[in-house]
Order: C-alpha cells, then structure tokens, then sequence
C-alpha cells in the first residue's frame, strides 16, 4: 500500500477561491478515478494559504493507472484549464510514502 500525499500552497487570499473551483470542477471527477481520498485537509495554523490530501493506492501501479485514466477524462482536463487560468496555486509538493512496519491503519485498508 502506497500513500500519495499532496501539498499545494495558493495565492495569499485565494485559497477559498481555489478549494471551490476544485470542489466544484475537479472533485467529483478525481473521485471517480482515484476512489475517496483518506484526507482533505486545510492548514489551520503554519502555512494557511496550504491544504493537504492524501489518496491511498495498491501499490504504484495502481496509482499509475487510476491517475492516467483520469488524465484522459475531458471534465478533468476542463477543471486544469479552469485551475491553470485562475493561477490560485504558486507551488505542489508530492510525496509517495509507505506504512511503517509497525502501523495498520484502519482506514486504509478500504480506500485501495
């Protein structure tokens, strides 16, 4: 099992702009390919111009093949073009991580 932890960091005051053009354009798509992601969660204190989510895939190659399908889908691409011409998002940070030996969450055992 593979973690896929995403950071962005938006435009100081664009965030909520941001959150909603997604919620409203890219969500539902994203969720169709990728499944529920664990997380979805915005920064409440540090960084607040940042939110975090994390989708949870087999292993890599599901990950791979679940993200290609979804960069074929026209309403996915749609919501890139919308999300790239509002220029919210000045940086993305992706992390691939692994369980520690030691840790079975109960969550993520449904998610893949």
């Amino acid at each position: 099992m593979i973690y896929d932890v995403r950071t962005y960091t938006c435009r100081p005051g664009t965030l909520k702009r941001h959150l909603a053009l997604y919620a409203e354009h890219g969500f539902d798509t994203q969720r169709r390919y990728l499944g529920e992601p664990l997380a979805y969660l915005q920064t409440e204190t540090g960084n607040v111009n940042s939110y975090t989510h994390i989708w949870v895939y087999a292993d890599v190659a599901d990950r791979a093949a679940k993200r290609m399908a979804l960069q074929r889908d026209p309403a996915w691409v749609e919501y890139l073009d919308k999300s790239s011409s509002a220029a919210y998002l000045v940086s993305q940070d992706t992390r691939l991580m692994v369980p520690t030996p030691f840790f079975k969450s109960p969550l993520s055992a449904d998610m893949v």
